[in-house]
């Protein structure tokens, strides 16, 4: 699936608006309004959203991907709940990975709805750490990101190095080394380690965050859903975790997780055979969902960007069905939200939600696949 989004976005370069809105650019005149830039969906809580990232190495292992570059490093955004909204909103990602990424600038010219630099509200907050799909960047996270923080939860989206193309301070880029012929049961388990190292970091004296170290959660997209409940399974300081459309390896991991899994994937009916064999080793709080009209790419920015820069008519028709399915950008964040949210309300503050106990008819497009 990660081939579908790099092929979503291989439209012919053209100016974002123009290219959203169907027509041929013209030369402003005078006077005339500027565009207004794209920009990520407005998150749904109240507080104001601060962004910073940071750069970690981890001293205590060798990148497992590629050996001869030392030790590992690992890039991370975090969204947080700010004391102030400033007017510095952040980009949604830089000019030089939109090229690496999609190989034009174009995403460079998305705005996000987060100040860069505000200093976080004092505090602690639980964390909710959020991991990509294999090939995919943390950015494809933001909006689920961005929508956490304002309702008041410390965020840090990680990438894993060498997994898919991924900026460093000073403009360095490291592409996907294992892309070609990937292990996906080691990168469940080196996974698993870039997130407890990333624990380490966030809930040690000094963090830049103030993190309430018994409320943390882990939510992950395609294989960084799977890596969620590897993470489950072997942190205790992980209290919960959501995989979102991610296959588990092949063979079902040993030991039962006796903490809240949410399974909330996409056109679930037609294959099953994976899940199933996972379900039976859930043995705590434990729901499946299933969006029938979405696709592998609901539960990630890419949808919406899809339908801001008209890309979807760029895939062929089984394409657009496996990564979207018929549901449209606005939809798919929205429903993403709301399920991800009532989860992380309920395991990490103790706020009930009917959304996971029964069908509910603000989403009709999700479906109860299995409950205890």
């Amino acid at each position: 699936m990660a081939a579908a989004l790099l092929m979503a976005f291989a439209a012919p370069q053209m100016p974002a608006v123009a290219a959203a809105a169907g027509r041929v650019p013209e030369t402003p005149s005078a006077g005339a309004p500027a565009e207004v830039p794209p920009q990520v969906p407005a998150p749904t809580g109240k507080q104001p959203v601060g962004t910073r990232t940071l750069h970690l190495v981890d001293t205590s292992r060798p990148d497992p991907w590629k050996p001869a570059a030392g030790k590992r490093q690992l890039m991370v955004s975090l969204w947080y709940p700010a004391r102030h909204q400033g007017d510095r909103n952040a980009p949604f990602v830089s000019k030089e990975l939109s090229k690496q990424v999609i190989g034009k600038e174009d995403l460079a010219g998305i705005r996000t709805n987060s100040t860069l630099g505000a200093a976080p509200a004092r505090k602690p907050r639980p964390l909710v750490v959020l991991s990509p799909g294999f090939g995919m960047s943390r950015l494809t996270l933001t909006a689920l990101g961005e929508d956490l923080a304002s309702r008041g939860y410390a965020v840090a989206a990680v990438d894993h190095t060498y997994e898919a193309p991924v900026e460093f301070p000073g403009g360095r880029i490291e592409t996907c080394e294992i892309c070609a012929k990937p292990d996906m049961a080691a990168v469940v388990r080196n996974r698993a380690k870039d997130f407890s190292f990333l624990l380490d970091r966030l809930t040690a004296p000094g963090s830049p965050l103030a993190v309430d170290r018994d409320r943390i959660a882990v939510v992950g997209h395609s294989v960084g859903g799977a890596s969620a409940v590897e993470a489950l399974r072997g942190d205790k300081r992980v209290d919960a975790a959501v995989n979102l459309d991610g296959d588990f390896p092949v063979d079902p991991p040993a030991g039962a997780v006796n903490k809240p899994v949410l399974l909330f994937g996409a056109q679930r009916a037609g294959h099953m055979e994976n899940w199933n064999k996972n379900w039976q080793l859930l043995t705590g709080w434990k729901r499946w969902l299933d969006v029938p009209e979405g696709g592998h790419m609901t539960f990630t920015d890419v949808p919406w960007i899809a339908d801001r820069f008209a890309l979807r008519d760029q895939l062929p028709p089984d394409q657009v069905a496996g990564a979207y399915g018929s549901l449209h950008g606005t939809r798919s964040t929205a429903l993403t939200r709301a399920y991800v949210n009532a989860f992380v309300d309920r395991h990490l503050r103790g706020v009930p939600s009917p959304l996971l106990d029964r069908p509910s008819a603000a989403y009709p497009e999700v479906t109860f696949m299995k409950k205890p």
